[in-house]
């Protein structure tokens, strides 16, 4: 089966619009890409100022969007990480939501392993390595099709992180730790090496082939148009301050 595979980075209302088109038109989709600038993304149901440090966020300048899938908040760095969603009919994969994304995040587990690293999923929706996560997911759906995407944190500043992003103190004592740098890790710093970009970029496009074959192409004029009108939503306070 053909996969159309798209390349095409944007700011962080840009992404999420652009997500969405490719949720609503149904075509199987790959997209790889990050974040131009920064950004913190959030997720649907969150709050947001128990989320995220939005004074931090306003004095750097850095953008923030809520996201159409659930989870936690995500800060997307330009310079260390890599975004991945696939979209398409959910028959392509699971009526179950756990297993889908299960399935989809074979992608991310294969890319990982093709740069010398032993990873391992853990439910419902993280990667990780030596313990520490280095990759979350989130999934949506409308009608017949899913969207599920996800971050691959490959030189990602961990600092910066920490001084945007306020996990939930219960999520960090169920895990038996004390603040989120226990938490997480990098994969340049797992490897002992720094990564391009485009190297994982490769590494996450050839860890998905197992989709089918992947045919690099272009967004129709329809979906432009559709992209364009969901970006003024994603631009909103109405939106990303809902809750």
């Amino acid at each position: 089966m053909k996969w159309r595979l798209l390349l095409i980075d944007g700011d962080a209302a840009f992404n999420m619009a652009l997500d969405e088109t490719l949720l609503l038109s149904g075509k199987p989709t790959l997209r790889v890409y990050r974040f131009r600038p920064s950004a913190v993304t959030i997720g649907y149901f969150q709050n947001i100022k128990s989320s995220v440090d939005l004074e931090e966020i306003e004095r750097r300048g850095i953008d923030l969007v809520r996201r159409l899938t659930g989870g936690g908040a995500v800060y997307h760095d330009e310079r260390g990480e890599v975004t991945y969603s696939v979209t398409g009919p959910i028959d392509l994969f699971s009526k179950s939501v756990e297993e889908s994304i299960r399935i989809i995040c074979k992608g991310v587990v294969n890319a990982i392993r093709r740069l010398g690293l032993n990873p391992e999923f853990i439910p419902i929706n993280d990667v990780v390595v030596s313990g520490k996560k280095v990759s979350g997911s989130a999934q949506t759906r409308e009608g017949n099709f899913l969207l599920q995407h996800g971050t691959l944190m490959y030189d990602t500043d961990l600092e910066v992180l920490t001084r945007f992003i306020r996990p939930p103190k219960q999520k960090l004592e169920d895990k038996g730790i004390k603040n989120i740098l226990a938490r997480v890790t990098t994969l340049s710093r797992e490897l002992g090496r720094e990564l391009s970009f485009q190297e994982v970029r490769g590494s996450i496009i050839e860890g998905f082939s197992f989709l089918g074959e992947l045919e690099e192409g272009k967004i129709n004029e329809k979906e432009w148009k559709m992209l364009k009108n969901l970006e003024r939503k994603y631009r909103s306070k109405r939106w990303n301050f809902k809750r």
